[in-house]
C-alpha cells in the first residue's frame, strides 16, 4: 500500500494566509458599518446626507466618496470570500495531497486577489504567507511512502 506524504508546510502557510486574509476582509466590513453610516442617518449637522457620488457628501466636508459609499463594505466582503477560498483550497491541499498543483494555484490566485478584498490581503502577510504557500504546493516533488510489514 502506497500513501504520499502531505504537503504540511504549504498546508499551514496558506491555512494561516487564508485566515488573515479572511479576517482583515472583516474587519473592513466593520469598519464599514461602524464608521461610514449609511446615508441619510445623520440629520442636517450630522454630516451625512447623501451618496454624493465620487467627490463626497455632507454639509461638514466628509469627502469619503466611494470608500464612504459600498467601497468598503464590498471590499470586505470580497475579502471575506478570497479569504474562505484561500482556507478551502488548503484544506483541500492537505486532504487531496495528488492535486497539489491544482490546489496551490488557486491558493496563489486567491492570495494575490485578497489584496483589493480587504485590508491589503490580510494585512500583507495573508498575501505572502498564502503566496508562498501555494507556490510550495505548486513546486512540490512528492515523496510516496511504502508500507512494510
Amino acid at each position: 500500500m502506497t500513501e504520499v506524504e502531505k504537503p504540511s508546510m504549504a498546508f499551514v502557510l496558506s491555512l494561516i494566509g487564508g485566515i488573515l486574509i479572511l479576517l482583515g476582509g472583516g474587519m473592513m466590513s466593520l469598519i464599514r458599518s461602524f464608521w461610514f453610516p449609511a446615508p441619510y442617518e445623520f440629520g442636517m449637522m450630522g454630516g451625512f446626507r447623501g451618496w454624493g457620488g465620487m467627490m463626497g457628501y455632507g454639509y461638514l466636508g466628509y469627502g469619503y466618496g466611494l470608500m464612504g459609499g459600498l467601497g468598503f463594505g464590498l471590499f470586505g466582503i470580497l475579502g471575506v470570500i478570497f479569504g474562505a477560498i484561500v482556507i478551502i483550497g488548503a484544506i483541500m491541499l492537505n486532504s487531496k495531497p495528488e492535486q497539489h498543483s491544482t490546489w496551490g494555484i488557486l491558493i496563489v490566485i486567491f492570495s494575490v486577489l485578497g489584496v483589493f478584498g480587504g485590508a491589503m490581503g490580510g494585512f500583507g502577510i495573508g498575501l505572502v504567507l498564502g503566496v508562498i504557500g501555494g507556490v510550495l504546493a505548486i513546486t512540490r516533488k512528492p515523496t510516496i511512502q511504502t508500507e512494510s510489514h
